[in-house]
């Protein structure tokens, strides 16, 4: 083997994505979604391939040219039903598993949801977005390139009347307008217009067949303040053909997900009623079960206190898989992930409530999984620190697991990869937490280095054993690389979830501030002079007020940041529901707590050279709020320098455009290294 050497921001492009392993009926093969950067176009490329579970060599199954994603097995295990583009729009395909070519299922104007089969495999059933200002006869006509051009000069030039409270979407990019989410049914042959079951000015999302195939069950807020609850949604049942809709829960918090017992007389979802009053808005999700015929839900993960789903943060994730939850053939088990202090683990717990146990857990990220229909073989996909994401299969009866893909071996035996150690320590309060350290590449004994504290966005997110490769990028170019998760963070418990909620920039900050003492203390290699400090969202949010709150660092990146609560509630898609709920301050009676806990507040006590990455199109955490801390900045003649990617969204580090994202990384590197000072002979191999 060649001799390894350090990783570049422009390794992103050889990185390889894998996802959404779907595993068939009898547990044999798993069908999977693996993504990559095309060399010439630097654009996504991704296709469907096929593994067996019992291990073997994967092969490729679908060549769409551009994105093929989304598969689901028929319930017989004949065919697969994905989404592709290879049309016009993402459309749903269908392909029989003995190979030959794809049928085309439906013409969507705005394209179609992710496929779900009927029990016999007859139909298929699917989301699209409808707007009610196009003509029914017109949904199912997609638009060529001069009805797409002539969409687009109405655009630019006809002003956007505009009646909602939510006008906007971050990965719309743009103005929503009053499109909605709508569930079809169609035929999986696609021989006759797919049928529109679901009506109103509403969204519906989750569509779930009762096991008999009459019935559908789904997720919508229906009431009439569904503008101003956008966070509440509600399960409903009704007939696959289309009819009345009846609500089964109370309009009392978040409900989806929906999954039918095998018996048909029961529904298992996700969601919460808001339980936590300090905090509602960071109550834990959890799983209810609830009679078809209505009723009291009953909560079967009351005694668990953690979060039901995958809650670690990551860069390497092109598209996940599912959460869960599954429910066994005998309906008496429930399958599920969750998050716990860095890790997602695959749970189990009884369908009628009990105690959670635990059923593959490791030091790593599970970010989805499926199982066949005697529940006894598992796919997933995994990551681990020093491993992006691969796809792999588990035996619950022989408790064996084997790894069936290497989608990143080429690049990891070629470049340095680092192995982070975890350090327990108690954060303010006495309260236990967890902090990540990684040693930059070359490092040696006796040597001080320099080190970036990463910060994760959320602020209910999780850093833990997953891959990043922005870390493994700083710690190739000479820095360690430390992060924990301060309160507010996932996996952690209730009361550490909500402890955020009313106190930004508060304890929060001080459990930054004590580990990073932690971390100098604990590695003697750190070097106090030489720290950097970074993070998006959230992160962003506390780069902005630890640089306004202490000099102690050398250099800073603030990413996707927000920077004023005050003009964040109207600007942002949902600031005027995160402004309510997280800061707790209420915009029309109580501007002064807002104001108090924006990082502008205290911008002139601002030191450290700051730099601030932010996209143009991002609507979760708008440009003006870079815009306003980097002017205040300049005015103060502070040394500041602001980086704008154009045609970018919120999600720009994690999915956004190739070469933007390596000229994001290379950014970071470059304003750090202006500012820190490294001696190249420190390291071996030398920097």
């Amino acid at each position: 083997m060649a001799e390894k050497r350090r990783l570049v921001a422009e390794d992103l492009y050889k990185l390889v994505f894998v996802s959404d392993p779907q595993i068939s009926p009898d547990g044999k093969n798993v069908a999977f979604v693996k993504s990559h950067i095309d060399e010439e176009t630097k654009e996504y490329r991704s296709s469907i391939w096929m593994a067996p579970t019992a291990g073997g060599e994967p092969r490729q199954y679908t060549s769409g040219p551009t994105t093929d994603n989304s598969p689901r097995w028929s319930p017989d295990g004949s065919k697969i039903a994905f989404l592709s583009d290879r049309g016009v729009g993402k459309q749903v395909y269908v392909v029989s598993t003995k190979g030959g070519e794809a049928s085309q299922v439906t013409k969507f104007r705005w394209g179609a949801g992710t496929p779900v089969w009927s029990p016999d495999g007859s139909k298929i059933a699917f989301n699209a977005s409808i707007d009610p200002e196009v003509k029914p006869e017109d949904w199912e006509k997609p638009l060529d390139a001069k009805a797409k051009e002539a969409e687009e000069k109405k655009r630019r030039e006809e002003p956007k009347v505009l009646k909602n409270l939510r006008v906007k979407a971050d990965m719309a990019m743009g103005l929503v307008g009053n499109r909605q989410m709508h569930i079809f049914v169609t035929d999986a042959e696609g021989k006759d217009s797919a049928k529109m079951v679901t009506t109103g000015e509403f969204s519906h999302m989750g569509a779930a067949w009762s096991p008999d195939g009459k019935y559908l069950a789904f997720a919508s807020n229906r009431s009439p303040d569904h503008e101003y609850q956008g966070w509440f949604s509600d399960i409903y049942v009704m007939p696959a053909e289309g009819g009345e809709m009846r609500k089964l829960t109370a309009s009392n918090g978040p409900a989806h997900g929906p999954v039918w017992t095998p018996d048909g007389k029961s529904i298992i979802f996700a969601g919460h009623h808001e339980e936590w009053e300090a905090a509602p808005s960071a109550t834990l999700r959890r799983l209810w079960k609830i009679s078809v015929e209505g009723g009291e839900p009953v909560c079967l993960t009351a005694g668990f206190d953690r979060g039901i789903g995958d809650h670690c943060a990551g860069d390497s994730k092109l598209g996940a898989g599912e959460n869960g939850p599954r429910v066994t053939p005998d309906g008496k088990t429930l399958y599920f992930l969750a998050s716990d202090m860095g890790k997602t683990s695959l749970y189990t717990v009884p369908a009628d409530g009990g105690e959670v146990t635990v059923v593959m857990d490791g030091d790593r990220e599970i970010y989805g999984f499926t199982m066949d229909d005697s529940c006894q073989k598992v796919a997933f996909v995994v990551t681990e620190p020093t491993l992006p994401g691969e796809i792999g299969s588990y035996d619950l009866s022989t408790k064996t697991e084997k790894v069936l893909t290497q989608a990143n071996k080429a690049l990891l035996d070629e470049v340095y990869i680092i192995a982070p150690e975890t350090v327990p320590f108690k954060a303010l309060e006495g309260w236990q937490e967890y902090g990540w350290i990684m040693k930059p590449v070359g490092w040696k004994e006796g040597v001080k280095y320099p080190a970036f504290l990463e910060i994760h966005g959320g602020p209910h997110s999780m850093f833990g054993y997953s891959f990043f490769f922005e870390f493994q990028l700083l710690a190739n170019k000479g820095y360690g690389v430390v992060y924990t998760n301060p309160r507010g963070g996932s996996g952690f418990g209730q009361q550490f979830e909500a402890a955020v909620n009313g106190d930004y920039g508060g304890k929060d900050y001080k459990d930054l501030m004590i580990w990073t003492d932690v971390a100098v203390k604990h590695t003697g290699w750190i070097d106090e002079t030489k720290l950097a400090v970074g993070g998006g969202s959230y992160g962003g949010f506390m780069t902005n007020w630890i640089v306004g709150h202490t000099g102690r660092f050398a250099a800073a990146v603030t990413m996707r940041s927000i920077s004023n609560f005050v003009s964040f509630h109207g600007v942002s898609d949902i600031g005027y529901t995160f402004v309510d709920r997280e800061v707790q301050g209420d915009f029309f009676n109580d501007l002064d707590k807002l104001w108090f806990h924006s990082p502008l507040k205290y911008v002139r006590n601002v030191t450290t050279p700051l730099m601030l990455i932010h996209s143009e199109n991002d609507m979760r955490c708008p440009i003006e709020q870079g815009e306003q801390f980097y002017i205040a900045l300049k005015k103060l003649k502070k040394e500041v320098e602001m980086v704008r990617f154009p045609g970018s969204s919120h999600e720009l580090s994690r999915s956004g455009k190739p070469v933007l994202r390596v000229s994001r990384l290379n950014h970071i590197i470059r304003w750090c290294d202006e500012h820190i000072k490294k001696n190249a002979a420190d390291y071996e191999p030398a920097l």
